[in-house]
């Protein structure tokens, strides 16, 4: 018996990232939740399933920064309205692009996903920002954070629900659209590394 996502969707989608195909991880869930599996095990985050893992990280979408930027009470720990939130989303992208939402998702990841950063070196009492390469499992951690920040911001305080600006955001990054959050911070991170060298 096939296993779905959801068990809705298949999951027919090829990585072309070599970089970072080891780390996005499809083997499909009919319920994302594998309750802290891979939890305090460096690296085992990536053995999760790659829609369980943007799901985790809309558990938390106020810390930029390191400060608490906007609250996330309301969806911290709640798996149940994350799950909800989540089935809708992709019910959303399936409805407006007409393609697999699974594979509209992991294409955004990879498009959202920074090849470079920037970090600050102290030499000599000054300091200096140097271009560094970014690791391929930061740069899945990266494009998630951006992706859920993003529809989390324009979510809130507004009329329009978290279900709308995730799928808005998702599409974005699939089409490669500087209106989405994540790819306007990629591109950002990447000039800055750029003129730093």
């Amino acid at each position: 018996m096939e296993v779905k996502a959801f068990n809705k969707w298949k999951v027919e989608v090829e990585v072309e990232d070599p970089g970072i195909k080891p780390y996005i991880n499809l083997k499909p869930r009919i319920v994302p939740f594998s309750g802290a599996t891979y939890a305090k095990q460096q690296f085992h985050k990536s053995n999760t399933f790659i829609v369980e893992r943007l799901m985790h990280k809309l558990m938390n979408t106020g810390h930029k920064g390191k400060k608490h930027f906007i609250t996330s009470g309301r969806n911290t720990g709640k798996s149940h309205t994350i799950y909800n939130i989540m089935i809708e989303t992709l019910e959303l992208i399936e409805k407006k692009t007409e393609e697999n939402p699974i594979t509209v998702v992991v294409k955004a990841i990879e498009n959202a996903a920074p090849r470079e950063e920037v970090v600050s070196i102290e030499y000599g009492g000054a300091r200096y920002p140097k271009a560094v390469e970014c690791a391929p499992q930061r740069r899945v951690d990266l494009a998630l954070r951006y992706i859920t920040q993003g529809a989390a911001h324009k979510a809130f305080n507004t009329k329009r629900s978290i279900v709308e600006t995730l799928a808005e955001e998702i599409i974005y990054a699939y089409n490669n659209s500087q209106n989405s959050n994540a790819i306007s911070k990629k591109l950002e991170m990447e000039r800055q590394a750029d003129a730093s060298r």
